[in-house]
């Protein structure tokens, strides 16, 4: 899929670092100008000045706290009112590492508030706004702990499931809008995540850490590519296919007037 001429404006949250600060990069070398968020100013300030003067696009930097809802609340009014953005890329997360019974309930709650609530928010700030234009892009991050919550923390597996989830049905609603819709998992990488949620990057197998650029690269060959979800380590497509096909073979029997045959013993007891 080629990249248009004027591709318009890349919002990304969670933009200093990582992940973040790659998608800044590689999608002002496409050609979007950005609009870059995350708490510490002085990185945004770093990367903005970098970007700008190797790519010599436009970038704005919006320092905010998206767990403050003052802050939260002023973003999405940037959102909303900035008629030149056309892609939003909701990366800003935090992760979790400890088991459920050593989790700290407080930071599992602000984890939630991050990973799910603003970027639901953020979301709904943008989506009306790409439908009126018709058209514009959301890349929602999730994990592959989404559909493997066994692997980490059980909140933050659980947050992700959300991801996947509401990008499932954003892309059923907003598809006939013109409004594309992609959700990247990402598995182990390579960045400043796992020290923050308690297990350095370096404690890993190093067999299963993918660095930082390969990932972005690989999510954003999979948007030219259409693909709705992208697993960059994923060897063989038909492998997630085949899962999603039987997510969908279960749909027409989840809901009936009648308990399952199978429970009817129990039931007469």
């Amino acid at each position: 899929m080629a990249t248009p001429t004027n591709p318009g404006t890349a919002f990304i949250t969670g933009a200093s670092a990582g992940i973040g600060a790659l998608y800044a990069d590689r999608l002002a070398r496409r050609g979007y100008d950005l609009v870059l968020v995350a708490r510490n100013r002085e990185r945004l300030d770093a990367l903005a000045r970098r970007i700008t003067d190797e790519t010599h696009r436009s970038v704005e930097v919006v320092a905010a706290d998206l767990n403050d809802k003052a802050d939260l609340a002023r973003v999405e009014a940037n959102l909303r009112a900035d008629s030149s953005i056309t892609m939003l890329v909701n990366n800003a997360g935090v992760g979790a590492t400890a088991p459920l019974l050593s989790a700290d309930v407080a930071k599992m709650d602000d984890l939630i508030g991050l990973n799910v609530t603003a970027l639901m928010r953020l979301t709904y700030a943008a989506a009306p706004g790409f439908v009126a234009r018709g058209g514009g892009a959301i890349i929602n991050i999730a994990s592959i702990v989404a559909v493997a919550p066994e692997m980490l923390n059980g909140v933050y597996g659980g947050a992700k499931a959300f991801v996947l989830a509401f990008s499932q049905s954003l892309k059923h609603e907003l598809a006939d809008k013109g409004v594309r819709v992609q959700v990247v998992l990402p598995g182990a990488t390579a960045t400043e995540f796992w020290g923050i949620a308690g297990m350095p990057v370096e404690h890993l197998p190093a067999q299963i850490v993918m660095s930082g650029e390969d990932l972005v690269d690989a999510a954003l060959a999979g948007f030219d590519l259409g693909e709705f979800v992208t697993v960059p380590s994923l060897p063989d497509v038909a492998d997630w296919n085949n899962f999603e096909a039987a997510r969908q073979l279960l749909r027409p029997k989840l809901s009936a007037t009648k308990p399952a045959p199978r429970y009817g013993e129990s039931l007469k007891s």
